[in-house]
């Protein structure tokens, strides 16, 4: 069979645009074109004060549905800044820029060097096709438009939360629902955690009773960072410091159920060793000797809760975690933090 090359169909007679035979069609491109990009700066306005004026409960009713006015307005305001752009650029190009078929033709992948001279010569020829240099409205109002719409990004990053100073982590990453007195309740049931009802190499999931009390994201906030695992162990086989002698009850000790590495739940208990593995990055904490990190790329201890029983024989804590639970930061003071050695 004789494969013969696909003949050459040249290029396509030119068909000219309305604009380019009709000058009041060009000026009234021109003129949308120019309009669209003045209203970007209005919306970018309009998005600046629906975020600091319009409340964050405000609701709005539209055809029987309740929506989230700040919301629905910023996003109507930014998307349709942003649109106006993009329909812009799109009427430029269709309407004002050259329209001029070309054809081009292959070539090595490295070019000569007037080659590359003549690409340099093409760019100055788009530029001059572009039309920008006659119409310079345009080419301001989009560079215009363009730097306004970082503003509404800008001001959004605000959204991530508030600067994390001393003050502020003290508040609220470094605080958490126990308190002296505030009973370790079982995670599943919610039912208090009695001393002599836990069994020597026994492991809970708890947390505190005043959890129970709170709904939504307070509730998901509150548990992150006071998930906890109570253990017990034979006394005469673990360290003790003497620092910590009273954080536990005959061998019952609470720890903090939050890896120090990236913040993983861990549960993974090896009793004859008394280590807890951390499933992400296989972080393992020795707690007969207070949490300390055996293996793995947590650079902290865990966390240990001092604990006490009440009269009634139930656990319950004596403080809050005295170092910030959860993953390590680079704001924090690590000096608090137990270490292997300490007394």
């Amino acid at each position: 069979m004789n494969h013969h090359p696909v003949a050459d169909p040249g290029v396509e007679e030119h068909e000219a645009r309305h604009s380019d035979v009709d000058p009041a069609v060009a000026d009234r491109a021109y003129h949308k074109i120019v309009a669209m990009l003045m209203a970007v700066p209005v919306l970018v306005l309009a998005f600046l004060v629906v975020y600091f004026a319009v409340p964050r409960d405000a609701e709005l009713v539209f055809f029987g549905v309740n929506l989230k006015m700040q919301t629905t307005l910023l996003g109507l305001s930014a998307g349709i800044a942003v649109l106006l752009v993009g329909v812009a650029a799109i009427v430029w190009a269709r309407s004002l820029m050259n329209d001029e078929e070309i054809v081009g033709d292959r070539h090595e992948l490295q070019s000569p060097p007037e080659v590359r001279e003549q690409v340099l010569a093409d760019l100055e020829k788009g530029i001059a096709d572009s039309g920008i240099k006659r119409r310079k409205l345009i080419g301001s109002g989009m560079a215009g438009a363009l730097g306004l719409l970082a503003l509404p990004a800008v001001v959004s990053l605000a959204d991530m939360g508030p600067w994390p100073t001393a003050d502020v982590r003290a508040k609220t990453i470094e605080t958490t629902l126990w308190a002296e007195a505030m009973q370790l309740v079982n995670d599943v049931n919610n039912l208090p955690l009695k001393a002599d009802e836990i069994e020597v190499g026994q492991l809970v999931n708890a947390q505190p009773k005043a959890l129970a009390e709170l709904h939504g994201a307070a509730y998901q906030q509150a548990k992150a960072k006071a998930a906890i695992i109570v253990v017990r162990m034979d006394p005469n086989s673990i360290r003790i410091p003497e620092s910590r002698r009273d954080w536990q009850v005959d061998g019952i000790l609470c720890y903090s159920k939050i890896c120090t590495h990236v913040g993983c739940p861990i549960s993974l208990w090896e009793q004859q060793t008394h280590h807890l593995l951390c499933p992400c990055h296989q972080s393992t904490f020795d707690l007969g000797n207070s949490g300390v990190v055996v293996f793995g790329p947590a650079a902290r201890s865990l966390p240990q809760l001092p604990i006490m029983v009440d009269k009634d024989g139930y656990l319950v804590a004596r403080s809050d975690f005295t170092v910030p639970v959860g993953p390590s930061y680079f704001e924090r003071d690590s000096s608090a933090d137990f270490k292997d050695g300490d007394r």
